[in-house]
């Protein structure tokens, strides 16, 4: 018998060590993560085998780390520890959105645009920015005399110009889905526009108020506004331009945590078109 050269294979496991990961855009628009060298990387190995000159059979050497119970739990401790000090993915965690800033007053819950600015700007923050979404919708109801009630775009008229003063003074906007068509509100201007009363201020008024014929008041009250050619859009901005009507609807330096804000509008009267219209709002909570 001749004599039978053999080669043999030698694996060898290679290096396992601190190979640096750089680069991996996060999910954010502007940043970007990128790794810490000192970061944990894949296991790698390598085998390493010379060419075999026959068909022999093939004795395979390894180098081994025997792997003991202790071992494994300690690797095991080390994994946990690593996964709670991610030095490598900062960048790609959400950041928490920043409190809103609350700026109370002696007139209650109410502060000037400069001191909320100048609250922010102390925090190292922006004014807030405006939101998205959607507006719930109104019934388009009319009274039992035919006067037309609240529509969905009168809401979201009202809606949209209220969040854009709000942004525009440093304030946090409301929830687009926290404005609310409010039918209790508009049960009083349904009381106002119905009045027989030549005069369209005939029943207008808050609480207390009395109309000409002696009927009684339905409904609830709210801040008002009115006249010819008015939208949810032009109401909000009478609102705000008004102090007193600002401290309760707008509510400056106030939390805006859990509210809701109510609306309710009605077009024309029993002898009036249906330009002129009332509106009703206040701020409440869902």
């Amino acid at each position: 018998m001749g004599r039978v050269p053999f080669l043999t294979a030698l694996v060898t496991v290679v290096i396992v060590g601190v190979v640096p990961f750089v680069g991996g855009g996060g999910p954010g628009l502007t940043e970007s993560a990128t790794a810490n060298s000192a970061a944990r990387s894949p296991l790698f190995a390598s085998t390493a085998t010379a060419p075999i000159e026959e068909s022999v059979d093939v004795v395979a050497i390894a180098s081994i780390e025997r792997v003991s119970e202790e071992s494994l739990a300690a690797a095991i401790k080390a994994e946990a520890k690593s996964l709670t000090t991610d030095s490598e993915h900062l960048a790609q965690k959400a950041v928490p959105k920043p409190e809103p800033i609350v700026v109370a007053s002696v007139t209650g819950g109410s502060a000037s645009v400069t001191q909320l600015r100048a609250a922010y700007a102390s925090a190292g923050q922006a004014c807030p920015s405006n939101v998205g979404g959607g507006v719930p919708g109104a019934p388009s109801r009319s009274s039992s005399q035919g006067v037309a009630g609240t529509t969905s775009g009168d809401l979201a008229s009202f809606a949209y110009a209220y969040n854009a003063i709000r942004v525009a003074n440093c304030l946090q906007p409301i929830p687009l889905s926290n404005f609310r068509y409010d039918s209790c509100m508009e049960e009083r201007l349904f009381w106002m526009a119905e009045s027989p009363s030549s005069d369209p201020l005939d029943g207008w008024g808050h609480n207390g108020t009395t109309r000409s014929d002696g009927v009684a008041a339905r409904g609830c009250d709210g801040n008002l506004a009115g006249g010819s050619g008015n939208s949810g859009a032009t109401v909000a901005s009478k609102w705000w331009e008004s102090y007193s009507h600002r401290a309760s609807l707008y509510q400056p330096g106030a939390s805006t945590g859990g509210v809701c804000i109510a609306f309710a509008m009605t077009h024309g009267g029993i002898d009036e078109p249906y330009s002129f219209t009332r509106a009703a709002a206040r701020w409440t909570y869902c």
